[in-house]
């Protein structure tokens, strides 16, 4: 994976003891050195790995908010750092507002992967590390917590210059459950909502279900076929790419690679040339999986009607061959744990 760095801001947030935040910032970018490629890297593929993220576009009645500060950053009126200050502060008024006493790291990073060039936005905590000396005296620092990054979002500066109307050149992750980023972090960026990676992935899922319905494929086929649509979906996801109808078209279908884009057309089902998907919503692909009442089952999608036997008249659930270790303890729950003890008998 090669990350191309073109520059990266880094301010701080901080919260005095009535819980007022205040603002400090960095006064210059900080050296595009191996270690801060290295750190780049790794954001990268951390914002990738984020599920349930959301897409969105900016907002034509909030564009002094970022589109404004980005365009003359874009055209040289105004600097990098200029344009960090400015989103920082604005990142302090919505926090404010929101009544939201997060703080942290604001880092903004302009860089390019691939043939996109991005702005990447994120607010990071920090974590405190622990080690010994060589004399074992016990020091302390502090890290970035990548992995618990929450507030963040990305622009696709070269879709936004290209396909602006598409309205999914912003994405953002969505944030822990019970706190909707939407209503701060959308409002920080002057942004809205567009595509909904969920609904496009049930379109997905729908339609190919449908094609293999009307196909000739044998049950085997067909099960591996759903799996190498999940797969490259799951890789287009994990690479922060969307998914293209005419590579989905050539996995669902290798002997003609129109064929699904054809049934889809003729079906008059709406799928766009490229979308973003949300891989656990075309998991039944390869797996069922549910939990509730104390009741957690989940089993691969190819052993429905083989292995496991639905009843939907009766709601019931037969399952032939339980796995050793589920079936070693309910045999052994059965003849009672008293028989532990006769093992030497």
């Amino acid at each position: 994976m090669s990350v191309d760095v073109h520059a990266l801001a880094i301010n701080f947030i901080e919260a005095n003891e009535s819980a007022q935040l205040t603002a400090h910032f960095r006064q210059d970018l900080l050296s595009i050195t191996p270690h801060v490629a290295l750190l780049l890297e790794q954001l990268h593929l951390a914002y990738n790995g984020k599920p349930a993220k959301g897409y969105a576009s900016f907002s034509s009645d909030k564009t002094e908010q970022m589109l404004e500060p980005l365009g003359q950053w874009q055209h040289g009126e105004k600097s990098f750092l200029s344009l960090a200050e400015h989103a920082t502060a604005a990142l302090v008024v919505e926090l404010t507002k929101h009544q939201i006493p997060e703080t942290g790291y604001l880092m903004l990073c302009h860089y390019r992967y691939l043939a996109n060039e991005y702005l990447f936005v994120a607010l990071l905590g920090s974590k405190e590390h622990f080690s010994l000396t060589s004399d074992l005296q016990l020091a302390s620092s502090k890290h970035l917590d990548i992995a618990r990054m929450q507030l963040a979002a990305r622009i696709d500066l070269t879709e936004l210059a290209s396909a602006p109307e598409q309205g999914k050149y912003i994405s953002f992750i969505r944030g822990r459950a019970g706190r909707k980023v939407a209503d701060f972090f959308l409002d920080f960026l002057g942004a809205a909502e567009g595509v909904d990676p969920k609904a496009s992935s049930k379109v997905v899922l729908a339609s190919v279900e449908e094609y293999l319905s009307a196909s000739d494929y044998d049950a085997g086929e067909k099960n591996d076929v759903r799996k190498q649509v999940y797969q490259y979906c799951e890789e287009r996801a994990k690479q922060g790419q969307d998914v293209r109808l005419d590579e989905l078209s050539a996995t669902v279908d290798s002997s003609d690679d129109h064929a699904f884009i054809r049934y889809c057309q003729e079906q008059d089902i709406a799928v766009a040339e490229e979308f973003p998907v949300d891989v656990k919503e075309l998991k039944t692909l390869v797996k069922f999986s549910g939990a509730g009442a104390g009741l957690s089952l989940s089993f691969e999608q190819k052993l429905l009607g083989e292995r496991v036997q639905y009843d939907a008249e009766r709601d019931v659930l037969i399952i032939k061959g339980t796995p050793p270790n589920l079936r070693d303890q309910l045999q052994k729950f059965i003849r009672g744990y008293s028989s532990f003890d006769k093992k030497g008998e």
